[in-house]
């Protein structure tokens, strides 16, 4: 350990490079539950481009892993440090190194904050669209490596559509540059998408160039309640069958609406099973909440509100985006689920999590993306209590079981880290397993970059 950091502080400022348990232990996991982390040698807190190719050249001479890592608010273990690695944090590359209106790109650096960027593009008049519920303070580079999704995704796309050029820093400390900065490009493999949702296991992004929108108009929110997942599910079907974009499309169930109402006193109507949230930015977004709130009336809607205003859809949304730390408070400890079914099959999950919670005896709340099926069951426990954990880690499982079950997929948008590691052969079987390796192998044949994670 000590050759490792003398050689990673041969190319590092002294204060770049931290050795204190206390402080090694903090950056040790990121946000999820039930996933190991080992003892990292060090952290490194690399400024610029030239840090991170030093840590990589050492760490390769001396056949030590390294661990990339963002604001570490990811829910699957990916962030998380294994024995004697090198915890490569990169927060503090968070430049915005240029808005460009006239081609709608900004160039940033990885540490850069979703919701600083957001603020950033907006005094230009454009925006950057993926949202995560975590955007006020995940990053740029965390949301490229999960691949990471949000709110309103339904009518804008994910991360992945968003990136068009990086500069990744490969094992060996070669510099790689992919993409482009054009609106169109189709030379050569699409090794930029290749990145996105890699985790950190082919190379160290530490360059990005992202596409921007114009700025979407001020939204207007709907509220519906309905009296059983059967009858939400069916009207997502409806909405999105008739041909209506809109610019979120949410879902609580019963357990989360009760959660949210616990921890800040919204007023929302408990009673529901099911409460669905529409929004539209559209030149008259009045005419299509009219139109939405008739075919969740049709559905079987027992209630619905159309917000008034601009504020009234932002209480509504800051419900929405209160949901998981409700959940939290529920027993202490949450496993946060991410699975994605079609939306056909969505009521279907939705009553099999409310199964899997009465035969475990557990509090399961669902949150869920509802405009692109991505579901986000909760599972709360107490982590003190031993025989309840198990219960949840099993409730998990058996949730996963289920999505794959119904069509879907064991994660939309926050990754597979450890926390689903096992689950991952099961959905892709082994042809596409020994070709997803393949490819690792060819851009880490030392194994070195967040080993462990994914496979």
């Amino acid at each position: 350990m000590s050759d490792l950091v003398s050689r990673l502080r041969e190319g590092l400022p002294a204060e770049a490079v931290l050795t204190d348990a206390d402080v090694l232990a903090s950056y040790a996991h990121d946000m999820a539950s039930f996933c190991p982390a080992g003892p990292p040698a060090a952290v490194v807190l690399p400024r610029e481009v030239e840090q991170v190719r030093h840590v990589l050249r050492v760490a390769s001479e001396l056949r030590v892993p390294v661990v990339p890592q963002g604001a570490r608010s990811g829910l699957s273990g990916a962030a998380n440090a294994v024995d004697g690695c090198v915890l490569l944090s990169l927060v503090r590359m968070n430049r915005i190194l240029d808005i460009d209106p006239v081609n709608r790109i900004a160039v940033v650096e990885p540490g850069v904050v979703n919701a600083e960027l957001s603020k950033a593009v907006a005094g230009h008049g454009l925006a950057y669209p993926p949202d995560p519920s975590s955007w006020e303070q995940c990053t740029i580079g965390g949301n490229i490596g999960t691949g990471a999704g949000g709110l309103c995704c339904v009518k804008y796309g994910v991360t992945a559509e968003y990136v068009l050029g990086l500069d990744v820093v490969l094992a060996d400390g070669r510099l790689l540059s992919t993409g482009r900065s054009t609106a169109k490009g189709v030379a050569g493999y699409d090794l930029t998408r290749l990145f996105v949702g890699s985790e950190g296991t082919l190379g160290v992004v530490v360059r990005a160039v992202l596409a921007l929108k114009p700025a979407p108009r001020p939204q207007l929110v709907l509220a519906a309640e309905f009296a059983s997942s059967a009858a939400a599910g069916d009207a997502v079907c409806r909405i999105m069958a008739a041909g209506h974009a809109p610019s979120l499309l949410e879902l609580m169930d019963r357990t989360s609406v009760q959660a949210v109402n616990r921890m800040m006193r919204m007023g929302l109507p408990e009673s529901t099973e099911a409460l669905l949230l529409a929004g539209f930015d559209t030149p008259e977004p009045g005419a299509e909440l009219a139109a939405v709130g008739e075919l969740c009336r049709a559905a079987g809607a027992t209630e619905v509100v159309p917000a008034e205003d601009a504020a009234e859809s932002e209480m509504l949304l800051a419900a929405r985006r209160a949901g998981l730390s409700a959940l939290e408070a529920v027993k202490g400890t949450t496993m946060i689920d991410d699975v994605c079914v079609p939306r056909a099959r969505l009521a279907e999950l939705l009553d099999g999590v409310a199964e899997i919670a009465d035969r475990h005896r557990l509090t399961i709340g669902v949150i869920a993306h509802a405009g692109d099926g991505n579901t986000h069951p909760t599972v709360c426990f107490d982590a003190s209590d031993e025989d309840e954990a198990r219960r949840a880690r099993q409730s998990f499982d058996e949730i996963m079981a289920l999505g794959l079950e119904l069509g879907g997929t064991i994660t939309g948008e926050h990754g597979v880290g450890v926390l689903k590691r096992d689950w991952l052969a099961r959905e892709l079987g082994p042809d596409v397993m020994e070709l997803q390796r393949g490819i690792k192998a060819v851009f880490d044949p030392l194994g070195i970059l967040n080993p462990g994670k994914v496979f």
